[in-house]
Parts: structure tokens; sequence; C-alpha cells
């Protein structure tokens, strides 16, 4: 079954959407996806074609995306903030068809250069021009076209992410993927989402949690989004407030911003009744001052990209604070120690995953998949914990160098490549160092050409021209020398 059907069901009048402060029904939705399906055929887009959707937090995404998987079509979600030059070459590494430009997106795509994205022969945009391509707004007004019948194995999906090793690769994740992992969650929580939940829609949807986790479930269950595309702590508390959100879902830096603002009344989020924090580790503290100040259970869980996203749960397990719950139903779950062997209680060992949800790999890089998944359908996570006695599961560390920058994944070998290219530059390394808002940052070492004058300054501006904001580095330190073992392979521990 198609994905995109998943929203079928549902009353014509219940609001789906809430995006830049208007309500868009189920039965409005339905109708804008269907014209836009249309639009979409008749630009001679085929099965199998991929979009990428360069929008925002919006109702342009949520249509663009829910057509392009109608259409059989594979989506290819990106983040509008991207420079040109990322953009580019991830919209090209995927060989797209098509692109969906959101306004957010709009000012950076105008910088591309078309001719850097070859086999893009369809744009659709906000407002366009017949020079700048399709207009989307005259797209979702045509008469609807049938939804194309898709396998559960048949790709819906492509996201970039660093994986467990590599620079960024995309997770090819198909329409089972995603149906699995929505069924998985909802079971976990005790099927508790109704239709009559209003979730805060701020995590990124070209984030496969803000995707799948919040506007995924949704979608099934006939509940409501409230979309944001900019997250500020009072105007969210706000929003929060009027729109009576009652499921809050968010990285630990949001609450952490809720936190650190000292004047909130303890009834600040008295319509909530469902508070979960994900996409990087929670601080202990900031899930008891949340108690403390808002008598609002702040429940962890742990996921990644590869298994569409979701492995484990908090929620009404009566996990400890600490903890990142239990597997979701019909997951496998193992530690296992550098052999291979599953670990002892209490003892620390890498989380292997295996079910439904586990991607299909990452798109066109065999040895990229062969590395993650093995032989037996396990996914090799990367990222190392421990179970107590109860069954509860806690991170430790992680096996890989990613660095996760609120919630992002951070590839230290992508910063490096785009900081060799700066003349100055002899040689680097890059490291994740802790930071009290976004979990973590990304620290540079810089050794400059002799002779050559490099200020930190030039060193930032260079990486923000190449890189999206969360991957560029926060702190340059010059050093004479990057510390590297005997096979030539950097000391990112002794860094640190």
């Amino acid at each position: 079954m198609n994905l995109a059907s998943v929203f079928d069901r549902h009353p014509d009048d219940a609001v789906a959407l809430i995006s830049r402060g208007k309500p868009t029904t189920y039965g409005v939705l339905r109708a804008q996806v269907a014209g836009l399906r249309s639009g979409l055929v008749a630009a001679g887009l085929e099965p199998g074609d991929r979009v990428a959707i360069a929008c925002g937090n919006n109702r342009y995404f949520v249509v663009s995306y829910l057509a392009a998987l109608g259409a059989g079509l594979v989506a290819v979600p990106l983040n509008p903030t991207s420079p040109e030059i990322e953009l580019s070459h991830q919209i090209t590494s995927v060989g797209a068809r098509a692109v969906v430009v959101g306004p957010t997106a709009r000012a950076v795509f105008e910088a591309v250069d078309r001719n850097s994205i070859p086999t893009v022969d369809v744009v659709i945009g906000c407002e366009f021009t017949p020079e700048d391509g399709l207009d989307l707004n005259d797209l979702i007004g045509l008469d609807g076209a049938p939804i194309v019948v898709r396998d559960d194995d048949d790709l819906a999906v492509l996201i970039f992410t660093s994986g467990t090793a590599g620079s960024p690769k995309a997770a090819m994740i198909t329409h089972g993927n995603l149906r699995s992992n929505i069924a998985q969650i909802l079971s976990t929580v005790g099927s508790t989402q109704t239709p009559d939940d209003v979730l805060f829609g701020v995590l990124p949807l070209f984030h496969i949690f803000g995707l799948n986790v919040v506007l995924g479930t949704s979608l099934a269950v006939g509940s409501s989004v409230l979309l944001v595309e900019r997250f500020d702590p009072m105007s969210a508390i706000e929003s929060i407030q009027k729109h009576r959100v009652s499921i809050v879902s968010g990285p630990p830096t949001m609450w952490a911003a809720w936190v650190g603002l000292p004047d909130l009344p303890a009834d600040t989020f008295s319509t909530v009744r469902l508070a979960v924090s994900g996409a990087a580790r929670l601080s202990e503290d900031t899930a008891l001052s949340i108690e403390r100040r808002f008598g609002l259970r702040l429940n962890e869980g742990y996921g990644l990209t590869e298994a569409s996203p979701v492995v484990t749960s908090s929620v009404a397990t009566g996990a400890p604070f600490g903890s990142i719950g239990v597997p979701v139903a019909g997951l496998e779950l193992r530690l296992v120690d550098e052999d291979g062997d599953d670990v002892l209680i209490g003892d620390s060992g890498e989380l292997w995953v295996r079910g439904p949800n586990v991607f299909a790999g990452y798109w066109d890089d065999a040895e990229a998949t062969a590395a993650t998944v093995n032989d037996d359908g396990w996914l090799m996570t990367g990222d190392v914990g421990t179970v107590d006695d109860n069954g509860f599961l806690y991170l430790v560390d992680r096996v890989k160098d990613l660095i996760i920058v609120s919630g992002f994944n951070v590839y230290p070998a992508e910063v490096e490549e785009v900081l060799m290219q700066h003349p100055g530059i002899d040689a680097c390394a890059v490291v994740g160092v802790p930071h009290p808002y976004t979990g973590e940052a990304v620290k540079a070492y810089v050794v400059t050409v002799r002779g050559e004058s490099v200020e930190e300054d030039d060193i930032v501006q260079f990486c923000a021209g190449r890189l999206a904001r969360y991957k560029c580095p926060q702190k340059v330190w010059f050093v004479d020398e990057v510390p590297q073992g005997l096979g030539g392979k950097v000391l990112r521990r002794a860094l640190r």
C-alpha cells in the first residue's frame, strides 16, 4: 500500500495542519495533494523518479511530500537553509529529476547554477513565473490523479544522514519501513494518540524524526499538526497555549531553552499530556527541571534515520530519568561486544537492531550498506549502551566519531573536507565537544600553511558558505600539528 493513502479515511472537516496561522482540513489537504500529484505526472515524472523537496515546516512541504509518494516518486527532503553548494550536491548525487522550492529556500535556490544540477528538468516553486518553473499554487488546483500502487519494498524517501561512518549518504527508506515504524510508535505508547490531539511540529520535516514521528503518526491517526518554521521559546509557548497543543516532541535543546526562562508559570504546559525528547541525549537536569517546574514528565527515546527512526521509547514504561526506555514493539535489539557476542546485563555493548523498520541501505553505496547492516539483517548502530536488571536501556557512548548538534548528525570527515579547501589550511581535524545548549558543538583544530596568516572568523565564514550552519565549526584552535596514530589516522580522542 502506498503510504500516501494513510490519511484518506479522516473526516473532511477535521483539521490536519495549522501552517502560518491558517488551518488546512483533511478534505482540503486531500484535494491539494491530488492536484499536485496530477501536476507531477503531467510534468512527465514517472514512478521511481526522485523529487527533491526544499521547504520549511509548512503546508507546501506536506502537500509536496504526499503528492510525490502518491505518484510513486521518491521524496528527497532537504534542508531549505543549506548553502547552494550543499543543496546542488545533494540534488545531483541522487539524480533528482524535479525540485520543489518553498519560500524559505527560494533565495538559496536562485543562487544555484542550474548547470550544476543537470538531472533536474522540472522545477516547482511558490509564485513562480514561467521563466522560473512551474507554480506550486497552480498545480495544487488541478483535478486529481489516482494514487500509484506501491509495495512495501518500494523506495519512498531518501534522507541524507551521516550514518555510522563516512561522509553524508542518502538513506533509502521504503513505504514498508515508514508504515511499520508508525505502527510501532503507536503500539508502544498504547495507541493513546487520538484525532483530538494537536501535535507541536517544530522538528524539521527534512529530519526523519519530524517526518515520521510527528507528521507520519498524525496523518495515520487523524490528529492535527501545528507546523512551526522557526523556534523561539516564548512564541512557541504562546502557540502551544493558543492552539491547545497536547503532544510536544523535540530535541533536548528545545526543552533546555524553556528551562532557561525563569519566569514561566507552573501551568505553562497545562494542555500538554505527552512530552517527548529525542534526536540527541537528554540531560537529566533538564528532565528534572521540566517535571519540578511544570509537572510534566519528559520521556526520552532513541532512534536513528536508518531505523525510520524510533528504536526505543520510555513512554508509559516507568523508566527512570537517564534511560531511553525499552525497544518498540516488533523490533529485536541486542547489545554486543567487539566479537559480536551478547554482553551481560550491566555491561556496555554496541546496539544492534533488526525489524521491519530497518532501512534498505544507502543510495548507490553498497560498501557503506554492508558495513552498516550485516548478512543477518542486523543494523549496527555505532551507539554503545547498557541494560539494567529491569530491562531499561541507557546510552553510554558512540563507537564512531559522529557529532550530534541539536539532534542533527555531523560527520567530521565532511567538515574536514571543506576546511581543506581553504588555501591557508595545511591540515585539520574536527571533533565534537560538549555544549550547554546544542548538546555538542563542532570544534576544528587547524594547522595553517607555513607563512600564511589566517583568522578564526575567516575560517568560520568560509565554512558557512559551503555547509549548513549546524555543521560549521563554532570554535577554531590553531595548532602546530594534528595528532595521528601509527597508521596515519587522526587521534580524535586525544584532541577531545
